[in-house]
């Protein structure tokens, strides 16, 4: 065997290096440590000098496993924070007279002080840029022919109509006070604004917050915020704000109640006073994994509605469909449309308004992080079937062409040169996961003879073949029709895609029963990652009372043996 080197590349999963769950009580994990002591103790394998320097490398690697998952206060913070937690300078946990309880809770202190270290340091800026566009023309000169004198052909008359920029960005002062900063300025129709405030939020407890404003656009501003939580189920929102303007002093307030109805719903009651008049509004918002409702209804001058809210999440597919409809004395608006998710940070959506007096708009947006661009297009000033038609079906069939033609083929290229650099970086890594492995089997295989002998006297679980990797193209197993046992090499000398597990396999079998966790099986003793980045399954033919059984399990999923479902009935 070649010389290696001092550092093997097993994955610290220690769970997976004993194969017990996270659940495990003391007397599994002590088990299963005293069961792969037997298999890999260095004097077990004294006569060879190779097989001893590889045993007592793999044999520390369980018994660090095991020391630390036998220790309730190692074990918490393992949980917590993996193997990493265990080996942090200045780490303020005193192991012996602290519980499991208190070393999770010191974490989370830790953490939280680490994240507003990190606020510090951020400005977290924010911004919203919309356009808003008139078309009206692309679709009025239809219901405007007879009113043309003589045919004449024309380009339709698209223009901007208004445009408004909002920015703002934080300034963390201290650990209770943070700075923001924000403006605005808008144009419509050729007339503009725009407006500068400051404002600071001073945490005054973990209860509540106060924050003061002010700012300057159509005269100066002066406000007034605060939140309260009443109770464990209830808070309070509260602002007011005076505006001096040429006209005189305008006053406003709003004041919002939320109270928690169940694990995903929440009430909302709002009175808002001010220059413009006044209204109570009242608003249901209830929030799952499937679906998110908001409902409200207000009551007040000059303006009373009653709107509804339905967002479908499916997150399958990184998409959310919406439906809204809002009926009031300012007439009503029907809405909807989609929202995809196109990269980590990135979104953009769609959403078709038909309303009465406001007629019909194709509203088109794009998040990136924590920018926003909003592109509000004005098609007709009423609801007929062209506009409706047109705004429908142009943004589907424009996203179909940009995905196929643009956003897909850039995703497969930079999938493939990860997959290539990927594979270029763990090469050497690779090879030396290969020797681990077949060194691992080669110090199985005392146990594999005597396990497998042992079940076949009793006729009970004995493993024919396990492979373990990527499957062949359009197949749903590998082919484990052949009968020999191999040592953790790949299947075939021109392929690494799959290995043979037979050996590490059987080992793990006790009492006729096979239980292998839901968690990579990478991390197995004897077995390795044969092509990292893709789709990894295991096929296992057995023999179990005299009768073939085989099946097949994705990378992740949890298989116990022996299963009534995998038996061959044709025997032959």
């Amino acid at each position: 065997m070649e010389e290696e080197g001092d550092n093997l590349l097993m994955e610290d999963n220690y769970y997976q290096l004993l194969n017990v769950s996270k659940t495990a009580t003391p007397e599994e994990i002590n088990s299963a440590y005293r069961r792969f002591s037997r298999m890999f103790h260095p004097d077990k394998h004294s006569t060879d000098p190779n097989k001893q320097k590889w045993a007592e490398q793999i044999f520390n690697k369980i018994k660090e496993a095991y020391e630390v998952l036998s220790d309730s206060h190692k074990r918490a913070i393992y949980d917590t924070l993996g193997k990493r937690g265990l080996e942090v300078d200045g780490w303020e946990v005193i192991f012996r007279t602290r519980t499991p309880k208190e070393i999770r809770e010191e974490y989370e202190r830790l953490k939280r002080e680490r994240e507003e270290r990190r606020l510090q340091q951020s400005a977290n800026p924010r911004g919203t840029i919309t356009v808003s566009v008139n078309a009206t023309d692309m679709f009025t000169k239809y219901y405007d022919e007879y009113e043309i004198l003589e045919d004449t052909v024309g380009i339709p008359s698209i223009e901007v109509s208004g445009m408004t920029i909002q920015q703002s960005i934080d300034a963390p002062v201290t650990l209770r006070n943070t700075v923001t900063l924000s403006g605005n300025i808008s144009t419509q129709n050729g007339i503009g604004t725009g407006s500068v405030n400051m404002s600071n939020r001073h945490l005054s407890s973990e209860r509540g917050w106060t924050e003061l404003e002010c700012g300057i656009g159509n005269g100066p501003v002066f406000g007034f915020k605060m939140f309260r939580t009443i109770s464990r189920l209830m808070f309070v929102n509260c602002g007011t704000g005076l505006q001096f303007t040429p006209r005189g002093i305008v006053p406003s307030l709003v004041t919002t109640m939320a109270l928690q109805l169940d694990a995903h719903s929440v009430g909302y009651l709002t009175y808002r006073a001010g220059n413009q008049g006044g209204a109570m509004t009242s608003t249901y918002v209830r929030d799952s994994e499937k679906y998110h409702l908001n409902a409200a209804v207000q009551i007040g001058n000059p303006h009373s509605f009653i709107s509804f809210n339905f967002m479908r999440k499916l997150p399958q597919h990184d998409m959310k469909l919406r439906l809204a409809l809002k009926v009031g004395t300012f007439g009503a608006i029907a809405e909807y449309g989609a929202e995809k998710k196109v990269s980590q940070n990135s979104s953009v959506s769609a959403a078709v308004m038909l309303g009465v007096p406001s007629g019909v708009m194709l509203k088109l947006k794009w998040s990136c992080s924590t920018q926003t661009i909003v592109v509000p297009i004005h098609l007709c000033e009423e609801v007929v079937p062209a506009p409706v038609f047109y705004a429908t079906v142009v943004p589907m069939v424009s996203w179909l062409i940009i995905k196929r033609l643009v956003l897909d083929p850039i995703a497969r290229e930079r999938q493939e040169r990860e997959r290539q650099r990927s594979m270029e970086a763990n090469f050497e890594r690779l090879q030396e996961m290969q020797r681990q492995a077949r060194a691992t089997v080669e110090l199985m295989r005392e146990t594999y003879s005597r396990n497998r002998s042992d079940e076949e006297k009793k006729k009970g679980l004995v493993v024919i073949k396990a492979l373990y990797g990527k499957l062949p193209s359009g197949a749903t197993s590998h082919d484990t029709a052949a009968e020999e046992i191999g040592d953790g090499a790949p299947e075939s000398p021109n392929s690494y895609d799959v290995i043979d597990v037979t050996i590490p396999l059987q080992c793990l079998v006790r009492d006729s029963r096979l239980e292998l966790l839901d968690a990579s099986k990478s991390e197995l003793a004897g077995f390795y990652d044969p092509c990292a980045g893709d789709e990894k399954h295991l096929t296992v033919r057995y023999m179990f009372h005299n009768y073939v059984h085989v099946c097949t399990v994705p990378e992740k999923e949890a298989l116990i043996l022996p299963r009534n479902a995998h038996r061959i009935k044709n025997r032959s």
